[in-house]
């Protein structure tokens, strides 16, 4: 008979021409890694083929469920252990020295360092926001910063943000410009170290960990805020550790529903009509802290705070009728939602309210004596000093409310996610030979330019920008709750603004949202890595793609630094970067 001949396939025929990429065949001997601790390899006695497998134990059965099998395999290799630190550190390592090179330059006070930071040092004089003499920058860059006034000053902003900016004033001394960026330096650090780790489990790759990491370290967002002394990075950097424990919670909840679920199937018991209790959730109750003390710096936090406690009850709600219990959607409710409403919002509450420690034990705060000084208004059944803190509160939102005063650089939140009107945040010029101002020396250049934009790398947000739009298409075509966790960050920290367009507000808000889109992006390379498993040639394609993508966007990042970080260029090399008219 003559041999049976099959056409090949794609594959066989890319593993023919390129042998080197061909898949390994698998082999049914075993090696010694394979085998139970005292086998002898050495006995080869033919196994019986028609034995049974031994069962798969529950809890394993039922994490497989619950998790994927990609998550519990994460770390298992000491080589993978080794990479899931050392990549997110490397990261961090760049990340630190983007921000922390010549901190202090400019030598002067840059666009809202004029609030924050005179705010931050009153507080570490007084306790509290004192107000200020007209026009006092000019004496507190020089040096002679206790001109302020015995009276307190009316701040539209909760002060955690502000505390922390004094807390670098207290470390590197209000004399060192730098010090009044220590506290924001810091953040965006550590912020780029807790996206590349959270990336690392959200995704169960480390690569896609490092890459999300990377990109914050290098994107001119980043950078921009971590080396200005603004509140926004704080509302990031307490929202992003939020979400690090809400995910954190995801994983251990299931491990522990896995758990309790498998002693009683194992017991022959029922699972109940509504699932086992799984005791106190910690990750959950620090969630709530970190958010507290997020919408304690503005109250923009609050917005993650919503969405988050949202996400965390959908997955209960997966969790439990993924292990089959009948009644999940009342059993989520009772045991999952209800203790997350009673537990995570008054948490978070009283964090905030925690925050304004200084305020309440200060009797020079503002409108801290309101209560005594209008006796019959305000909530009367409260205390004076809630009467007074609740009267503050409704004029701050009366504030932010109607704030519509125009702005130069005000932008539609329409644009943000485009980078369509990036903020000024200090821009000064000279011609040749003449001293530029704030200590940055004397121009070499027929005309020099000196900015600092808020600008992210373009590559980086107009590709994020598709990489939301891909996670909201696998969201609703595939149901992948790895999307959901991506596209979190960027309902919470964007969405909200379209409701508010009608105010005076700015495209460098985005720093509050701005992980969740340098995740978007890890996320995109997970979907191509995965979707092109098992075929060498697209792998191959994928990966040069990837690392050409990867060295432009280093490549523009290189190129905009200059203008991040107040260097001194020739006006025309400025000028080569202002790709788009609005971004003058």
């Amino acid at each position: 008979m003559a041999p049976v001949t099959t056409a090949p396939t794609p594959d066989d025929t890319d593993a023919a021409e390129h042998p080197d990429d061909a898949a390994p065949v698998p082999t049914s001997v075993a090696t010694e890694a394979d085998v139970a601790p005292g086998f002898d390899p050495v006995d080869v006695s033919v196994p019986d083929v028609d034995a049974t497998p031994p069962a798969e134990p529950t809890e394993q059965r039922l994490l497989r469920d619950l998790l994927g099998e990609r998550a519990l395999r994460l770390g298992l290799t000491a080589q993978d252990r080794l990479w899931g630190w050392l990549g997110p550190l490397l990261v961090t390592v760049l990340a630190a020295a983007l921000r922390l090179w010549d901190l202090g330059r400019p030598h002067t006070l840059v666009f809202d360092e004029t609030y924050y930071v005179k705010q931050g040092y009153t507080l570490l004089q007084v306790g509290y926001d004192a107000a200020w003499p007209d026009e006092p920058n000019a004496s507190f860059e020089a040096g002679n910063r206790d001109i302020f006034l015995d009276r307190a000053d009316y701040v539209v902003h909760p002060p955690v943000g502000k505390w922390m900016i004094a807390l670098g004033l207290r470390l590197g001394g209000p004399d060192n410009t730098w010090a009044w960026r220590l506290a924001t330096a810091v953040v965006g650090i550590l912020a780029v170290w807790i996206v590349a780790r959270v990336g690392r489990r959200l995704f169960s790759s480390t690569l896609a960990g490092v890459v999300a990491g990377g990109l914050f370290a290098i994107d001119g967002v980043g950078i921009v805020h971590a080396r200005t002394g603004l509140l926004d990075s704080f509302v990031m950097f307490w929202a992003l550790v939020g979400f690090a424990f809400v995910v954190l919670d995801r994983f251990d909840s299931r491990r522990r529903l896995a758990r309790r679920a498998a002693e009683l199937i194992d017991a022959g018991k029922d699972l109940g009509r509504w699932g086992p209790s799984l005791g106190i959730r910690w990750y959950r109750l620090a969630a709530a802290v970190a958010l507290g003390l997020s919408i304690g710096t503005k109250w923009s936090g609050a917005y993650f705070l919503a969405v988050l406690c949202v996400i965390v009850v959908l997955w209960d709600a997966s969790a439990r009728r993924t292990v089959g219990v009948t009644g999940w959607a009342n059993g989520t409710l009772w045991k999952d939602a209800v203790p997350a409403a009673v537990t995570m919002v008054p948490l978070a509450g009283l964090t905030y309210l925690a925050s304004w420690t200084g305020w309440f034990l200060n009797q020079g705060s503002y409108k801290r004596t309101w209560a005594a000084d209008h006796p019959g208004e305000g909530i009367q059944w409260l205390p004076d000093s809630l009467r007074s803190f609740v009267e503050y509160h409704v004029q701050m939102w009366d504030f932010h409310t109607g704030l519509t005063t125009p702005h130069t650089y005000q932008s539609s939140p329409w644009g943000w996610l485009l980078q369509l009107r990036p903020t000024s945040f200090y821009y000064r010029s000279v011609e040749r030979g003449g001293e530029l101002p704030d200590g940055l020396g004397t121009c070499a250049y027929e005309k020099c330019s000196v900015a600092i934009t808020s600008l992210g790398n373009p590559l980086v947000w107009w590709l994020g920008t598709a990489a939301l739009v891909l996670a909201v298409v696998w969201v609703v075509w595939r149901k992948d709750w790895r999307g959901v966790a991506v596209l979190s960050g960027v309902v919470a920290g964007w969405m909200p603004w379209l409701l508010y367009a009608h105010r005076t507000i700015f495209t460098f808000y985005t720093i509050a949202f701005a992980p969740w889109v340098y995740l978007a992006l890890g996320y995109a390379v997970v979907l191509a890595l995965e979707h092109t498993e098992g075929h060498r040639r697209r792998r191959r394609v994928v990966r040069n793609v990837l690392l050409g993508v990867g060295a432009a966007i280093v490549l523009v990042s290189v190129f905009f630094y200059p203008i991040w970080t107040a260097k001194v260029v020739p006006f025309e090399f400025w000028q080569w970067h202002m790709w788009l008219k609005s971004w003058i």
